[in-house]
């Protein structure tokens, strides 16, 4: 297997990928080609297929598995994959586990430990509350990725992510008494509810619709009330949680149709940012060598990213 993260300048390829997006373009010759975007479990390259065959287009459709003899090349400072030919692979016969990447932890590990941390509730409409949402999703909320590419998208990312912040909102809870650990914990493995439908899965994701139309926040607190109106929950608490949902992304320009007006709902979104952040500058290190810079990251405000000598990459 010629693993996409280790593909090198002047290499030959044969070998599986998914294709992530497929894009039919014309030169400025006039000739139709396909620039792609391929994926295994290590990364992604930028693909073209200069000359375009009966049924490429359908083969070549996102989401399918393919497989590839190609040249690797470099392009303006970045390896760039010259497809030669393709054939489709019969999906029955799909290793996805190479070909998607995956939350670090084991799944059903993940699942245990949301749940003891769901047990530890004590307020016990917002146990209920926050139980009967992940139940509504569970499937997708154990195997959906948090984002189609800034942060935690990858297999299991959005249980990863809302895992992650309910870890660390337990330990700032543990530092500072006055604030209410039980909204804090329910809000982190909570928030982000609405991506299980606001996109489309781990595989070849996209937004769906009602993604694009009315994004993870609104669609979320949609689900907040019909589940409180179901468990017959009423007053303060579901109201709480819908605000902690809204405001988790701080301000109008982030998504956000209301500032956090209390101090869970603040906590809650520096929380959010700080484990989206960490979790993209991970991935940004992995291919930049000690004593090296980034690119420009337009996530990160257009920052690039300098890992110290005698810094080994993160996951070696």
């Amino acid at each position: 297997m010629s693993k996409i993260a280790e593909l090198k300048d002047g290499e030959r390829v044969f070998d599986q990928y998914m294709v992530k997006s497929s894009d039919c373009l014309t030169s400025n010759a006039g000739k139709n080609y396909l620039s792609l975007t391929l994926q295994d479990a290590s990364g992604t390259i930028s693909a073209k297929k200069w000359e375009v065959d009966p049924g490429d287009t359908e083969i070549l459709a996102p989401g399918k598995v393919v497989s590839v003899e190609g040249a690797v090349l470099s392009y303006k400072g970045q390896l760039q994959m010259k497809i030669l030919s393709v054939d489709a692979v019969d999906p029955a016969i799909v290793d996805y586990s190479r070909l998607l990447p995956v939350a670090p932890e084991d799944p059903k590990d993940m699942e245990k430990e949301v749940g003891l941390l769901l047990s530890s509730i004590k307020n016990e409409d917002l146990r209920k509350l926050a139980t009967a949402l992940i139940d509504r999703h569970r499937n997708a909320y154990f195997s959906h990725p948090a984002a189609v590419t800034n942060h935690h998208a990858f297999l299991g990312g959005l249980a990863y992510h809302s895992l992650s912040m309910a870890r660390l909102a337990d330990k700032v809870c543990s530092l500072y008494p006055t604030l209410d650990r039980d909204f804090l914990v329910a809000g982190a493995l909570v928030h982000d509810i609405g991506k299980t439908i606001e996109l489309s899965g781990a595989v070849a994701t996209r937004y769906t619709l009602e993604g694009k139309l009315l994004g993870h926040i609104v669609l979320l607190v949609g689900e907040i009330r019909e589940e409180a109106d179901r468990l017959g929950l009423s007053g303060e608490t579901p109201v709480l949680l819908e605000h902690m949902v809204l405001s988790h992304h701080t301000k109008p320009e982030f998504g956000s149709p209301v500032p956090p007006l209390t101090k869970e709902a603040v906590i809650l979104g520096m929380i959010d940012d700080m484990d989206a952040k960490i979790n993209m500058m991970d991935r940004i290190l992995l291919s930049v060598e000690p004593g090296e810079w980034s690119t420009k990251q337009h996530a990160l405000d257009e920052r690039c990213l300098y890992r110290p000598l005698g810094k080994e990459k993160d996951g070696d």
